[in-house]
């Protein structure tokens, strides 16, 4: 017989089931933030790896034939960027976003996307431009220089992260298409990418020759910047992948795929690169049209006097 005062065991377990199963839920994105920190540790790993393996060639004076340590680290960070943009499409369509998984989410890009590619700008591109160096003081310049623009991508970025958490509803300074989504600024998965595209395209071997890490100087300061700028920069959070797509868009990603999977070199190259200047590149359209369109001057009414 069952009392007015007590509910009903089965009427119990149906009632609390489907929020165990959300509760379950929300364990699923946090695994993908997980993978995203053992990423960014293992890139950690492998960088302290090449800098004592190079470390101890340049003791010995002789050079180094294995450069897979960093390649491996770059390797790591990007996987990392990838898994980064699956937790949270996957929070988003199971409806599983929490503050806890926004904040989780914003340790591990700091870890993953600032100390680990800072790390490894610096060790890859500036530790072994003294085998090519005949002046002394630009073998100890470089270096230090090199350590001040990684400290600089590494600050730009947890800024950029900070601004992201608290602005709601962010506009960037140079809108684009109403239609579409763009993040105001560079963000810090996109920043790290560019580091280890390069280094990835380079087969993890250390710069050299000055000329080159005098490059890699100034694109870590121009990557800096890009990530604490207002410019925009396209998000892709307006695909709907549960939507119908047009098959020649299955077509194009099966390609991408491929051509990923055989020349990834070139390709994340190109692509990171590409994402990169994007930014520069809509933002100076953007100020030239407004150059060649001004804003129509402000009307002021002027009263008339009799």
């Amino acid at each position: 017989m069952e009392h007015r005062g007590e509910e009903h065991p089965l009427r119990r377990v149906e009632d609390l089931s489907p929020r165990r199963f959300r509760k379950g839920m929300y364990i699923l994105p946090s695994l993908f933030t997980a993978a995203n920190v053992l990423l960014g540790y293992y890139a950690i790993l492998q960088v302290i790896h090449g800098a004592i393996q190079y470390g101890i060639a340049r003791a010995a004076q002789v050079p180094v034939q294995e450069t897979w340590h960093f390649d491996n680290a770059a390797k790591a960070i990007g996987f990392a960027v990838l898994f980064d943009g699956l937790d949270g499409r996957i929070a988003r369509m199971t409806n599983t976003t929490s503050d806890f998984g926004r904040e989780l989410d914003s340790l591990a890009d700091v870890i993953t996307f600032g100390i680990a590619p800072a790390l490894l700008a610096w060790a890859w591109g500036f530790r072994e431009i003294s085998f090519d160096l005949s002046r002394q003081d630009l073998t100890t310049l470089l270096p230090r220089l090199g350590a001040i623009a990684s400290f600089l991508f590494l600050i730009a970025g947890a800024s950029r992260l900070a601004r992201f958490n608290i602005t709601v509803n962010p506009q960037p300074s140079n809108p684009g298409r109403p239609d579409r989504k763009y993040f105001v600024g560079m963000p810090i998965p996109a920043g790290a990418g560019v580091i280890a595209a390069v280094v990835h395209f380079n087969i993890g071997d250390p710069l050299g020759w000055w000329v080159s890490s005098v490059v890699w100087l100034v694109l870590l300061v121009i990557a800096s910047y890009l990530m604490v700028s207002t410019w925009r920069f396209y998000s892709f959070k307006d695909i709907n992948f549960r939507a119908r797509q047009p098959f020649q868009v299955i077509i194009i990603c099966c390609l991408l795929i491929a051509a990923i999977w055989f020349f990834s070199q070139k390709v994340l190259f190109v692509i990171a690169l590409t994402y990169m200047f994007s930014g520069i590149f809509w933002r100076l359209q953007w100020l030239f049209r407004r150059r060649r369109n001004p804003p129509p001057p402000a009307y002021k009414e002027v009263s008339q006097t009799s």
